[in-house]
């Protein structure tokens, strides 16, 4: 089955003085913002506020793709849907009820989907699958970018993309993020992701859009069939 390569660029470790600027530059190559919202209680880090994160999703020259690394996304995902984010991602291992939360992101029109982090087992989202829109799956454990690409992960996302195409479930995105690399990315096209994250390797490159369009590129030559 013939899939779509959607880049993701994360602004984790951009320039967020000048985060516009920082947007221009990948937004001709780029497809989707990956914005990650961390609170410092899920996860050790603390990033965006709901207001800092309005503000990027009404002037981004890209649609946003909100990941919530929080504590509380049953009560925080509507907020991102409610300001327009193109798609909300928040973490099994935090929520207590994922299919109302799946239900109510997707009342104000935004895409829905479940992360997990790495020691998560991907039979825990089994019984929600075919109400999401996309499943992430972390090449790293969340909270930092920089980290170093999990290859062992690559069995995951290969067991995920077996499931989808056995559910004939071509709707749900298939994403990793963390350590995307040149080198990574043909991994885990490999395997049968579809859609990537990349932070560093982006925004540490001379040129973030050509970065870009060469993650693009490897992963188009090195996806699964």
């Amino acid at each position: 089955m013939e899939r779509d390569i959607r880049i993701c660029p994360s602004v984790l470790n951009a320039n967020h003085s000048q985060i516009f600027d920082e947007i221009s530059k990948v937004a001709k190559q780029a497809d989707l913002l990956h914005l990650d919202i961390m609170d410092n209680i899920f996860v050790p880090n603390q990033t965006f506020s709901l207001e800092q994160s309005r503000e990027i999703v009404s002037k981004s020259e890209l649609p946003v793709d909100a990941h919530l690394m929080v504590h509380n996304p049953d009560e925080i995902a509507i907020e991102y849907a409610k300001a327009a984010c193109h798609s909300v991602t928040f973490h099994i291992e935090a929520s207590m009820k994922p299919r109302e939360t799946i239900s109510k992101i997707h009342e104000f029109g935004s895409r829905a989907a479940i992360a997990l982090k790495p020691k998560t087992p991907f039979s825990s989202i089994l019984p929600l699958i075919d109400e999401l829109d996309m499943i992430l799956i972390m090449t790293v454990e969340p909270g930092f970018g920089g980290q170093k690409f999990m290859d062992e992960m690559m069995t995951k996302v290969e067991f995920a993309r077996k499931e989808l195409d056995q559910r004939a479930l071509s709707k749900v995105w298939l994403q990793v993020d963390g350590g995307i690399s040149l080198d990574t990315i043909a991994l885990a096209s490999s395997a049968g992701a579809d859609t990537f994250v990349a932070g560093s390797a982006v925004f540490q490159a001379s040129d973030p859009g050509e970065m870009c369009s060469n993650l693009r590129a490897r992963a188009e030559t090195s996806k699964l069939k």
